[in-house]
């Protein structure tokens, strides 16, 4: 959430950045919502004065023995007008809350310009694709041949859009969790949570997700509680309404999850194997830091995550961001992108944002040094990466003529020193 008094400041460019990321919100209807309470306010705190100078002159009278009855006329009129005047405000509170929360976070000024995920800017490249004396085979095929996922019985299971991975497939997931979780708690420094996955709507509003992306959210309705997105909604959520010590920052978290996404707006896409599914797994990277470090810590953030895919050798590249590709909710982000031969594509592997303050305004995060008034962390997450996607590039690109799938290196002591997956005998 963006601050009013930055509202105030820079209507323009708040406009300007909503346009840009396609949000449909008035900031002159908003100001002029947050005018007309500012002057409801001001006109209550008047009125207060004139209750206090009235009570005062009522004690003054009584004392001088004179007859308060005219003082105490005045004194219930002003009581309704107050009361009249603050039934007003309690009507527009809502309203204006509502109205800051369909407004998107502005661009980090260091976001390159653009509209379209076409004016992404490449940064940097790693690793190169592998060089295959055959025709690669699509992930789907791969997995099938090998006996490790089930796309049939998953859709009976669930419906389409659903992974049943089994045998060396399922150990091959196990062990990408716990890889990447030793590798960012043991050398990055992220302290590791195992989080719900069913959240409240404060922590789907803290992060950005509601009220905007309601419709893409699994919901139970009964409940009102929602499956989550992301570890980030958890996660960010660990330290709502609380106000951190500076010392402690920044606070690094990573953890696992399961994640649910209905995809809405998005039928008819990628729906054969693994590129778009409904439900997958991500370990995700959470930092609560300093703004005046948020993107040191950004770079350092992406650093991590790309280090999950040097370690498994796969071709990946950077991308900055363009301001009209952001999400809702973030200032600034880089996307990784592994290249996936069977496909013929690269395919998103990884998102790291910085939000500056807006996701701490929203779920009330704050941190205090010593001696100093509170003031709004910055928060940042990453992935470390999905799973889906980082599948499919194992299995694509570690593919073999025979039609079995070499094992990184890295990865073969957490699938139980196996350094190949073939097809059943």
């Amino acid at each position: 959430m963006l601050s009013l008094d930055f509202i105030r400041s820079r209507p323009d460019a708040v406009q300007a950045a909503a346009a840009e990321k396609r949000a449909d919100v008035d900031i002159d209807a908003l100001l002029a919502l947050d005018e007309e309470r500012r002057t409801l306010l001001q006109q209550v705190e008047a009125l207060r004065s004139e209750l206090n100078a009235a009570s005062k002159q009522i004690g003054e009278k009584k004392r001088a023995g004179e007859d308060p009855s005219n003082v105490f006329q005045k004194l219930g009129a002003t009581k309704a007008a107050i009361k009249e005047l603050e039934e007003k405000l309690r009507a527009i509170e809502p309203q204006l809350q509502a109205m800051l929360l369909t407004v998107p976070n502005v661009p980090s000024d260091t976001s390159p310009p653009g509209k379209t995920p076409e004016d992404n800017v490449v940064r940097s490249q790693w690793g190169a694709p592998p060089t295959l004396d055959f025709e690669p085979k699509a992930h789907w095929d791969i997995a099938s041949d090998l006996g490790i996922m089930d796309f049939e019985r998953a859709t009976k299971l669930s419906g389409a859009g659903f992974s049943l991975f089994t045998g060396a497939g399922s150990r091959l997931v196990r062990g990408l969790m716990n890889f990447m979780l030793d590798l960012h708690t043991t050398e990055h420094g992220y302290t590791e949570v195992w989080a719900p996955v069913v959240v409240n709507r404060d922590c789907m509003t803290g992060t950005g997700q509601l009220p905007k992306m309601e419709e893409d959210m699994y919901c139970c309705t009964e409940d009102d509680l929602f499956l989550i997105p992301t570890a980030e909604v958890p996660v960010t959520n660990i330290h709502r309404d609380e106000i951190l010590d500076g010392d402690r920052l920044p606070i690094c978290y990573t953890g696992y999850t399961p994640c649910f996404r209905r995809e809405a707006g998005s039928y008819g896409k990628d729906t054969k194997g693994l590129i778009r599914v409904h439900q997958f797994d991500k370990v995700e990277m959470v930092k609560f830091v300093r703004p005046e470090t948020s993107y040191d810590e950004l770079e350092s953030l992406r650093e991590n995550a790309e280090t999950v895919l040097q370690r498994l050798g796969l071709h990946y590249r950077v991308l900055e961001l363009c301001r009209g590709d952001l999400s809702f909710a973030a200032a600034k982000c880089y996307d990784l992108e592994l290249w996936a031969p069977g496909v013929n594509r690269w395919l998103e592997v990884s998102s790291c944002s910085n939000f500056e303050d807006f996701q701490a305004r929203r779920a009330g995060i704050r941190f205090r040094d010593k001696g100093s008034k509170p003031q709004f962390v910055h928060t940042l997450n990453g992935s470390g990466v999905a799973f889906p996607r980082l599948i499919i590039a194992i299995l694509e690109n570690y593919q073999q003529a025979d039609g079995s799938v070499v094992i990184p290196e890295a990865l073969r002591p957490y699938v139980g020193g196996m350094e190949a997956i073939t097809a059943p005998s």
